[in-house]
Formats: C-alpha cells, structure tokens, sequence
C-alpha cells in the first residue's frame, strides 16, 4: 500500500513538472525572455522609435516629419514608403515584452493589439533627399509586425487590418 501511494505521488510529481515544462514552451514562443539591450541594440530602438513611432503624426506631416527626423535610405534617396505607429512608445514596445505573438517563420512579432498608422508612400520615384514628397494616409485598427531584439522593436516589417473591425 504504502508502495503503491508513493508510485502515485511520483506519477503526480512528474506529470506537474511535464505541464509547467509545456507551458514555459509556449510563453517562449509567444514572448521571448529578452536580456538587457546592449549598446547595439539600443541604437537599433532608438531609429526605429524615430522612424516609426510618433503619436502626433498626421497624414499631410509626412514630407516635413520625414526631413525633420532624415528618413532616407543609405544612399541619401526617398524612401518609397514610411510607417508612423501612432501611440506611446512604451506600448508598441510591449509588443516584444508580452504583447505580441512571435512567428519563428518570419523571426517577427505580431502585436496583440491594433493601432492607428500613418502611412507615407513617395509621390515622386526616384527622388533623393531634400526633394522627397510624400503622400499620407492613415489607418486604424491595424496590427503590426516587428522585429524584436533583446525585448526592443528594431525594425518595421508590416501593418494587417484587423479583419473583426470590418464585421
């Protein structure tokens, strides 16, 4: 008896450390255990927050905002489209800190919640810098997708429509 209450309590031991060993899998896939940003990294976050994060932004500021903060490609031509996430950014870096959904596909992290954006496309191609000209439209409930580093968004991969903002 004594014997077989034991086999129980091991059987009962092993299965809980099987569920909690599951269940740490599953946060690690959804949200990554960042270390602190090295130096690198948070040179990184700190263009993307210029680049892509500005609560103030509207639609007919792309051409100044984008001159303002030099948004350009490395060879000082327009860059044919630009995305302004407009919200704080201690929420769109929350993405990578449990508020995004990591796709070890694409390496990039979907955000759980839906934003309004700017979206600046290039008017005229093949433009270098001063001359960009921008056309602006913005856009709300729309989900983005970064990439993070070390629990910092360093790159603007896409935004996608909330489909349940359509019903």
């Amino acid at each position: 008896m004594k014997i077989l209450f034991a086999c129980l309590l091991l059987v009962l031991l092993v299965a809980t450390g099987f569920s909690k060993s599951k269940g740490n899998k599953k946060s690690e896939k959804t949200t990554p255990n960042p270390k602190p940003a090295d130096k690198e990294t948070q040179k990184c976050y700190e263009k993307f927050r210029r680049q892509h994060i500005d609560n103030k932004m509207t639609a007919v500021k792309c051409d100044s905002e984008i001159g303002k903060k030099k948004i350009y490609n490395n060879d000082n031509s327009c860059k044919e489209t630009n995305t302004f996430i407009l919200d704080d950014p201690a929420k769109v870096k929350s993405i990578c800190n449990g508020d995004g959904e990591y796709d070890e596909k694409t390496n990039m992290t979907k955000s759980r919640q839906a934003f309004k954006i700017v979206v600046c496309e290039l008017n005229n191609q093949g433009a270098r810098k001063p001359k960009c000209q921008y056309k602006g439209k913005e856009l709300t409930n729309r989900f983005v997708s970064v990439r993070c580093q070390q629990g910092l968004p360093v790159h603007f991969d896409d935004d996608i429509l909330d489909s349940k903002a359509l019903c």
